[in-house]
């Protein structure tokens, strides 16, 4: 299994628009984040987690020949923005419909969003996807691999962590709870959120992730997520365990 982080930034990215901070203005290319995504190789397959407002340039970046499926973790602009951008797989791939994966709510909100999706279905242009929906703890299956979903909590709006074999992801999260913890044992990567460093409603701080990461003791954690006001990438990375780091852009790890 290969894993690709295509983005590790905050819904903002980094540089934010408009802020001077020595982060934004950092020359170090690692400073320099995406909206969170990421696209897991696994037996031959291509799957796709969250299609941000960046995911057509995150492609192109990085020549994903293919898209197989796509884990939606829910629907924030910063992680399905992008959908759209599927369309061009759509038609590469024979024009069948790419399967898309999320719980109710989040498919409320993107049909909402993408309406001309779902009312415009016999338009010639239109992507069509296979829209499918799942739930906290009922595992499901992408060809020969299983997905192990379970929900962890943005203040108060459940959002979908994914086991995938040996690799947990989790984003956008302040609250794990204790049945989803059991889907955090013997993992190879623990991939997980922190906005910053400061308190924060909706998301962990850095103190916040490491202290899972500590508790489940995985192989490695990545840190993703991340917001301008975390600090520079080099000075954080100094300062964590030398298996828990700041995910980068383009970082790529094969287990």
């Amino acid at each position: 299994m290969r894993i690709t982080f295509l983005g590790t930034g905050g819904s903002q990215g980094i540089p934010v628009l408009a802020c001077g901070c020595e982060v934004c203005s950092s020359e170090d290319l690692h400073d320099k984040r995406l909206r969170t995504s990421a696209w897991i190789e696994v037996q031959g397959l291509h799957i796709i987690i969250d299609t941000g407002p960046d995911f057509r340039q995150q492609a192109l970046r990085h020549k994903i020949p293919r898209v197989d499926y796509v884990l939606i973790t829910h629907a924030h602009r910063d992680h399905v923005a992008g959908l759209d951008e599927l369309r061009s797989y759509y038609f590469k791939q024979n024009k069948k419909p790419i399967p898309v994966y999320a719980d109710e709510i989040a498919w409320n909100s993107i049909r909402k969003q993408f309406y001309f999706i779902f009312e415009n279905a016999n338009y010639p242009g239109v992507l069509k996807i296979d829209d499918r929906k799942i739930e906290p703890y009922k595992p499901f299956s992408l060809g020969k691999v299983e997905v192990l979903p379970f929900v962890v909590y943005h203040y108060m709006l459940p959002v979908m962590g994914f086991r995938i074999g040996k690799v947990a992801y989790i984003t956008d999260v302040s609250r794990i709870p204790a049945e989803s913890m059991k889907y955090l044992k013997d993992l190879k990567l623990l991939v997980i959120s922190a906005l910053q460093q400061e308190p924060h409603i909706a998301h962990f701080t850095l103190e916040q992730a490491v202290d899972i990461a500590r508790q489940v003791r995985a192989e490695q954690t990545r840190i993703v997520h991340i917001g301008h006001r975390m600090g520079l990438h080099r000075e954080v990375n100094q300062q964590l365990p030398e298996n828990i780091k700041l995910a980068y852009d383009g970082e790529m790890i094969v287990l």
